[in-house]
């Protein structure tokens, strides 16, 4: 049976997975919000 607290004493957190992740929220992309947001603002003109 899995020892759920030794295994996550041996975690470390894969490099690749850290790069992505900072280059994703380095980007301003457009999302549903923002969409939904200028949906709003051209049905106000």
């Amino acid at each position: 049976m899995l020892n759920f607290e030794e295994e996550l004493k041996k975690f470390e957190p894969s490099p690749e997975i850290e790069e992505a992740d900072n280059a994703i929220y380095q980007q301003d992309l457009t999302d549903i919000m923002d969409i939904a947001e200028q949906l709003v603002e051209a049905s106000r003109r």
